[in-house]
């Protein structure tokens, strides 16, 4: 009963908040909506924003080790790549045997899930000797180490070892339909996958949220701020980031495996560092120092890419017109995209700039909305509150 009790009191007070005005609760009783209403849109828009989530994953699982600690990798498409691969071996070689020990019907959709947990474990094995590796350099020696493993996973899936790769033609992805009861579904069905990736996308968003927010979050922040200040207070900063660096890789191979449904095809150019850019650019647009960043700019990324194609005179030139956005962005927005909008919000409501905010480029970190504090002189950001780099950083 006490639990009953205290779930019913959880409810009565998400309502209420929903209904008191612009706050969190409101806002995201408007998404869930809006991702419902989605579902029955064109089918091409359902494509394209299940495109939207599946980029937003991978851009802020590269963040939780960038924003977060302050460690720029140019390697994740690597694990990226992992994810996508697994999951595709697993159907390409297992989905017959499934479909032999359970039956036909429900094969296809219990062979995608052990292959996304199979993917997943791939990612984390490959992250633990590579971030073990890597953790030990800073900066740009640090961003070229992860970039020479992710092309040198690249180099290995071309060359096709023990013929699991499939070489440069990659990998084919076929989720099959899976009938239950009388009722039948495909999962590669552009609305069914649109729906599995929202609810695999929130949930992973979920787990991101509760880690920056967590006291792991808190020491993250402060080895970025100052790693021999964090050292000297006795935190093993080789083994944070060495941890953050796993969390962050299997995010992305959770993306990774999405992609390869969403995509058809595990292929080669998954691992390239212009993949792994993707990620940079999403991040850079919206804003590293924001939790929601990754994902606006993601959002950003792939509507005004999709904007320009719809122009062929502008889209035979397109590179020149992102490479004009982010040149903006870096002169005028220099928070993201989200911190833009922060900001053009204070204004429009007449703010001074003193309600929690710091300037761009400061050195001190909002308050963190629930008035909880992850550690002595530190608090913790929420979706919304920016994670300030210090000059340390």
């Amino acid at each position: 009963m006490s639990a009953t009790t205290t779930a019913g009191g959880r409810v009565r007070e998400f309502v209420s908040a929903a209904a008191d005005g612009w706050t969190r609760e409101r806002f995201g009783v408007l998404g869930a909506l809006g991702l419902i209403l989605l579902a029955f849109g064109p089918s091409f828009q359902v494509y394209l924003f299940t495109d939207f989530l599946v980029v937003a994953l991978f851009a802020l699982g590269f963040n939780l080790l960038y924003g977060y600690t302050g460690l720029l990798s140019f390697g994740h498409g690597l694990f990226y790549a992992g994810g996508a691969y697994g999951v595709a071996i697993v159907l390409r070689d297992l989905g017959p045997v499934f479909a032999d020990i359970v039956g036909s019907g429900i094969s296809p959709l219990l062979t995608f899930v052990v292959g996304g947990v199979v993917g997943l474990a791939l990612v984390v094995g490959v992250a633990v000797p590579v971030g073990w590796l890597s953790v030990r350099l800073e900066e740009i020696y640090f961003a070229l180490i992860t970039l020479a493993f992710g092309m040198l996973g690249y180099s290995l899936i071309i060359q096709d070892p023990a013929g699991l790769t499939n070489g440069t033609d990659g990998i084919i992805v076929l989720l099959g339909s899976v009938d239950i009861g009388g009722s039948s579904f495909r999962i590669g069905a552009r609305r069914t996958y649109y729906a599995l990736s929202v609810v695999v996308v929130l949930a992973a968003t979920y787990g991101a949220w509760r880690v920056v927010n967590s006291p792991f979050g808190t020491v993250c922040k402060a080895i970025r701020e100052s790693p021999d200040r964090a050292s000297a207070l006795g935190i093993d900063v080789r083994h944070h980031r060495w941890m953050t660096f796993i969390l962050s890789a299997a995010i992305v191979g959770i993306a990774g495996v999405l992609r390869a449904g969403l995509a058809g095809v595990a292929s080669p150019g998954l691992t390239h560092w212009s993949t792994s850019a993707i990620a940079v650019i999403a991040t850079v647009i919206g804003g590293a120092t924001y939790f929601s960043g990754p994902i606006v700019g993601a959002f950003v990324f792939l509507y005004i890419r999709w904007a320009i194609s719809r122009f062929p005179t502008l889209e035979a030139y397109w590179e020149l017109f992102f490479g004009a956005l982010l040149i903006a962005v870096v002169l005028y927005f220099k928070q993201g995209t989200v911190g833009g909008l922060l900001l053009l919000r204070d204004r429009l409501l007449g703010d001074d700039g003193d309600g929690g905010e710091t300037d761009a480029g400061g050195d001190g970190e909002a308050p963190d909305g629930d008035g909880d504090s992850g550690g002595a002189g530190a608090t913790v950001p929420d979706d919304e509150t920016r994670t300030d780099r210090g000059d340390d950083s």
